[in-house]
């Protein structure tokens, strides 16, 4: 890939960024928001899983009908526009409904960068070294995100939750502006 080989891999290190951070501190938000360990399991891990499925299913079609740019730039858009949606939630008084919707965008959104990602990686790999490549490039892959999340509870701290998941929707932009400022190098190798 030459001189897009760095790109590649900045865009690799960034690109579930957003919604990696803000997972780190999502039960802790839930739980300080009010909602009961019960809720939280019943709607994260049972309606959340369901939707993480039905994501990864519609990324897959998307992807079977659009180009793998386009559900890239997707993926990225909505891994880290989701993050705003609990930036509104920490303002809301504690109802169920308004956790179930937003962790049901939130996962569907995680499921098509999911399929993004992998499409993007499955385009990048020689077919004589795909499991070694997926692996350095998946562990590349959290290796910032998990970094900077460590500190989450550090920056929830300093700045609130609000303000902290409007940081992490931010920090999925330099991956967007990426993706479309390199748009054709990209997919054009």
């Amino acid at each position: 890939y030459g001189s897009m080989a760095i790109v590649i891999l900045i865009i690799i290190g960034l690109y579930r960024i957003a919604d990696i951070v803000m997972g780190v501190v999502a039960n802790l938000f839930y739980s300080d928001m009010g909602y009961t360990l019960n809720q939280i399991a019943t709607i994260s891990k049972f309606w959340g899983l369901i939707a993480t499925i039905f994501g990864g299913l519609l990324g897959g079609v998307l992807a079977s009908k659009y180009n793998n740019y386009s559900i890239l730039l997707l993926g990225a858009i909505l891994a880290s526009a989701t993050n705003i949606l609990f930036a509104i939630l920490a303002t809301l008084e504690p109802k169920i409904i308004y956790l179930m919707i937003i962790i049901i965008a939130d996962n569907i959104a995680a499921g098509i960068a999911s399929v993004a990602f992998v499409a993007f990686l499955s385009s990048l790999t020689n077919i004589n070294f795909t499991t070694s490549q997926f692996a350095l490039f998946t562990s590349l892959m959290l290796f910032l995100p998990k970094i900077i999340g460590g500190y989450s509870g550090l920056i929830v701290d300093s700045f609130g939750y609000f303000n902290f998941f409007f940081i992490t929707a931010a920090m999925g932009i330099p991956v967007i502006i990426l993706i479309v400022a390199f748009k054709n190098k990209l997919y054009n190798n």
